[in-house]
């Protein structure tokens, strides 16, 4: 058995918001490469070329990349054998989220209630999911989700008699409804099988696996690939302005589902994926 304190939790978690808002990760910065190699329209290569620079800056100059410094959404991977010793892991994590956006200087975006609409003026709470997995370490993994690229995603439970045509339909008409409004270039991260709650939980996991990898099924990876041709072939482009990079990847989870299931769920992200992930 291995003691983590949960202030050396709080402490990561408080580095990566930071850092997380501040550069994007080298998989995004390969990706405005490789649009900018391909991308036929003048407007989209000048966005593209825009969104690189404000990448630059972000990371050169220690600022948000985006004025929405986003909702922190937070998956840890416990070891069995790893005892949190000092209080919650909730709260621990929660605390490193208010320190990071407040001593960060990041915007406070998250209100305490759905009704009443109060801002809780530090960011927090998180959205937190913990999985047990074998060993004696806790992997953390953080994402600043934007709040417009969240709001343009969408569940479907599909019928198994609509199979995998009609779960490519069905990404794509997520993809093409976010159209301008999601930020693109865009990543869909989608999760099918499962349940309702967790089809969405992989949807969001997808996000992060390194973009321009491969998906380790590859029944599955050809199925990723195509989607992605047809969704750069919609035309909206970087930003909406039009051209050939809507999105800049697709992710699909697969889970196990039941007889009568085909759940599908699309996390829409925009081009400020901002991810960070540490281990304990």
């Amino acid at each position: 058995m291995r003691d983590i304190h949960t202030s050396a939790v709080t402490d990561a978690v408080k580095k990566l918001c930071i850092e997380a808002n501040h550069g994007l990760e080298p998989d995004m910065l390969r990706a405005f490469d490789r649009a900018l190699g391909t991308e036929r329209s003048p407007a989209g290569r000048h966005v593209l070329q825009i969104l690189k620079e404000n990448a630059e800056l972000a990371w050169t100059k220690k600022i948000p990349y985006c004025q929405d410094t986003g909702f922190v959404i937070c998956f840890i991977e416990l070891g069995q054998d790893v005892h949190v010793t000092g209080g919650s892991l909730t709260d621990a994590i929660n605390e490193g989220v208010r320190q990071g956006y407040t001593e960060g200087y990041l915007r406070a975006s998250i209100v305490r209630s759905p009704f009443d609409r109060v801002n809780t003026g530090d960011n927090t709470p998180a959205v937190v999911h913990v999985d047990v997995v074998t060993g004696a370490t806790m992997k953390i993994m953080i994402m600043a989700k934007g709040g417009g690229c969240e709001n343009r995603s969408k569940y479907k439970m599909l019928t198994p008699a609509e199979g995998v045509e009609g779960v490519k339909d069905w990404i794509l008409e997520c993809i093409r409804t976010a159209g301008p409004d999601a930020c693109p270039p865009l990543i869909a991260g989608v999760g099918v099988g499962g349940t309702f709650e967790k089809a969405a939980l992989l949807s969001k996991k997808a996000l992060f696996r390194e973009l321009g990898t491969s998906n380790p099924d590859a029944a599955i990876d050809a199925l990723e690939q195509e989607v992605l041709g047809r969704a750069n072939r919609l035309g909206i482009g970087p930003q909406g302005y039009g051209g050939d990079t809507t999105a800049f990847g697709v992710h699909i989870l697969a889970y196990p589902c039941h007889i009568t299931s085909l759940p599908v769920a699309v996390t829409i992200e925009c081009h400020a994926h901002r991810h960070k992930e540490a281990t304990l």
